[in-house]
């Protein structure tokens, strides 16, 4: 029967754990954005009015985009010189990479109020070297919440990115240098281009895991930095209307299938151009 059902086989129980865990719920929380009480869209009419709602969807997609840009390019130095170790010391620095996620998003956030609040480590280190009573505010504002963010976002940039600087074929860059390009050229017209389907991914996987973070913009930003997930959090705890609540959810899960389908059928669009 496995032989049978050949690829389908591998995927058929994670798809099943997809309807379960994901589907079926998604299907629950549109129904009530519609159908809670009596049917309606008003919850959708609301947010396509309410001020409110807009300048959350423009903080949420701002910095969104704002996070996966910083982690693309702090992560795409990361995995450029991981590319260039031997395979046994990659291996170790892998796993410093990955240490972001064995600490918990609540801690991490809490220790960078820590790090960058007005008497933290940081300021107290400028007050120090410059001798004033300089601060710079880093905390309660756009800047601490894009520093949280994409400390903890980072990872997911490296690791496309590295892949696809090691598939690259060594013999392009050394044929390159024999032709007599200098390093900085052989990196921004081979080696750069040839990781953009790396960086493409790491970023829209930055950028649309950045959209749905709800503790980092809680605890590290200020009132002008309200996303969307937040707002599901106010409607759904303090409002208590889950109408609202289940409509800002699914109006957020549809901008990242848009973005994540526009991203697809641009990869799509490459790939069938290259190929001609």
């Amino acid at each position: 029967m496995l032989n049978r059902l050949g690829f389908g086989s591998f995927v058929l129980p994670l798809t099943l754990f997809m309807l379960l865990v994901f589907c079926l719920p998604l299907i629950g929380v549109v129904r009530t954005s519609i159908c809670d009480g009596d049917c309606s869209l008003v919850a959708y009419v609301d947010f396509a009015t309410g001020k409110l709602f807009h300048r959350a969807l423009i903080n949420t997609l701002s910095i969104g985009f704002v996070t996966g840009l910083v982690s693309v390019i702090c992560g795409y130095f990361v995995a450029y010189h991981l590319s260039r170790m031997t395979a046994r010391r990659r291996r170790f620095f892998l796993v410093l990479v990955m240490l972001p996620f064995w600490t918990s998003i609540l801690v991490k956030s809490f220790a960078f109020t820590v790090i960058l609040g007005t008497d933290g480590i940081i300021n107290n280190a400028l007050q120090a070297v410059t001798g004033t009573d300089i601060v710079i505010p880093m905390i309660f504002n756009r800047a601490g919440v894009i520093i949280g963010m994409a400390h903890w976002l980072i990872p997911f940039a490296v690791f496309p990115i590295l892949s696809s600087l090691l598939s690259q074929d060594k013999a392009l860059r050394d044929a390159a240098e024999i032709m007599g390009a200098r390093p900085w050229d052989i990196f921004w017209k081979v080696t750069f281009p040839l990781s953009l389907p790396g960086v493409i991914a790491g970023g829209l996987m930055s950028s649309v895991i950045g959209m749905g973070s709800f503790v980092t913009p809680a605890l590290l930003g200020g009132r002008r930095d309200m996303m969307m997930a937040n707002l599901v959090d106010f409607y759904v705890r303090e409002a208590l209307d889950w109408r609202m609540a289940s409509a800002i959810a699914v109006i957020l899960v549809l901008i990242a299938l848009l973005i994540l389908s526009l991203a697809a059928w641009l990869r799509q669009r490459q790939e069938s151009g290259a190929a001609a």
